[in-house]
């Protein structure tokens, strides 16, 4: 594909328009990169039945003219789009500029994978989740993230103070962004990530209200590191993409020290997302039937916080609202009947899985500004209608295997 815009795609525009169509396909031209291999295990192919979705009517924050789903799939800057009902894939398309074997920036969804990797540690016995994370990093002994827990930074309840304003050159996440590599250095940046990270401070007590902040997701992938002795990449590899019969390698973006990007490096296919949507709906099996997550992961997340709602309710920022919803082990649960799971990236990256219907949809997008109310209202409306659509006209199909 051709670089885009009136002259090379490079660290100090890759995030923007019209660069970040480029970029987000090509973060390891971009970014020192670590593999995640599949070793070559068995791939499973997914089962293909295409359904007729694309002009199903969809009801728009926007206001906008059009309504259906490829009204949205238009206006909201798409990549990737693909839904799976039952473990069957009803829908596959792809923008010009990518294809099945393109790997996409994933963006915050990488969260969710790293979630997973902490309760496949918790359930052999490697990581305690209410344990104290200064246990496994002393380097946080005598700052913020002293008396922390791992619990804590699985939901995003520690005391820290980081500003998540995207759009702000001051804010933490900015400087986080410049010390990963991310963004072209400023001044001297002596500190590595991890040293940045250790040395945040906190301005209230851990284990109360909820605030997302990508440094809990970055020190959770640390703490899984100390515990297991093993970098995230080869976790990543060898507890989930040689267990699900995934297709492809993906990769992860690091930063100069080599150390992974935790709370949004994570660059991988569409086919194989949907492979992790699918684990989540069915209760942590892969389609082999192996058990890659713990059995109860996907059921605590949906149920097993009692005071997680009262926690998002108090003091959630997050600007497209979710009202009723709550925020658990990395991972979105939108609406008060607790049965949708969100998966969650920023310039619309969105994995959903739909325990009432059976249904998984991923989104990968290359949206201009990082976050959009109206773009996320939109997309969510397009999976909750292809949802119904599909649960409520499940007729008999010719299935095939993918290629």
């Amino acid at each position: 594909m051709t670089q885009p815009g009136p002259g090379p795609t490079t660290l100090a525009n890759w995030q923007d328009p019209p660069f970040n169509r480029w970029g987000f396909l090509h973060v390891d031209q971009l970014l020192p990169t670590a593999a995640i291999s599949r070793l070559g295990a068995p791939s499973e192919a997914l089962v293909a039945a295409e359904r007729s979705i694309l002009q199903l009517p969809v009801s728009r924050l926007s206001g906008a003219l059009g309504t259906t789903v490829a009204d949205v799939l238009a206006d909201t800057e798409t990549d990737a789009f693909l839904v799976l009902h039952d473990g069957v894939m009803v829908h596959e398309s792809y923008a010009p500029s990518m294809a099945a074997d393109s790997r996409h920036l994933l963006m915050s969804v990488t969260k969710s994978y790293i979630g997973a990797v902490a309760g496949i540690l918790a359930e052999r016995g490697v990581l305690d989740l209410d344990g104290p994370i200064a246990a496994l990093i002393p380097e946080v002994i005598g700052f913020g993230y002293e008396g922390a827990t791992v619990r804590n930074l699985l939901d995003m309840r520690s005391g820290i103070v980081f500003d998540e304003t995207y759009l702000n050159p001051d804010s933490e996440v900015r400087i986080l962004e410049h010390l990963a590599g991310w963004r072209p250095p400023f001044g001297e940046s002596p500190m590595s990530t991890y040293q940045y990270l250790s040395r945040l401070r906190a301005d209230r007590p851990h284990g109360g209200g909820f605030q997302y902040r990508s440094c809990e997701t970055d020190v959770l992938g640390w703490v899984c590191e100390r515990a297991s002795g093993t970098d995230m990449a080869t976790l990543l590899s060898q507890l989930i993409w040689q267990q699900l019969g995934t297709e492809h390698d993906a990769y992860i973006a690091v930063d100069l020290t080599g150390a992974a990007i935790h709370d949004g490096g994570l660059c991988a296919t569409a086919r194989d997302v949907a492979r992790f949507g699918q684990l989540l709906l069915d209760d942590g099996r892969a389609t082999s039937g192996a058990q890659v997550l713990p059995s109860w992961w996907t059921w605590d997340v949906l149920t097993g916080a009692t005071d997680a709602k009262d926690a998002f309710a108090h003091t959630s920022s997050f600007e497209t609202g979710m009202p009723g919803g709550h925020y658990r082990h990395q991972l979105w649960v939108p609406f008060a009947d607790g049965q949708v799971v969100l998966a969650l990236g920023i310039h619309g990256q969105m994995v959903y899985v739909d325990q009432a219907t059976r249904t998984v949809g991923v989104k990968l997008s290359a949206w201009p500004q990082p976050q959009s109310a109206v773009r996320f209202h939109d997309t969510l409306s397009t999976f909750r209608a292809i949802a119904a659509h599909l649960a409520a006209t499940n007729a008999p199909v010719t299935y095939q295997e993918t290629p």
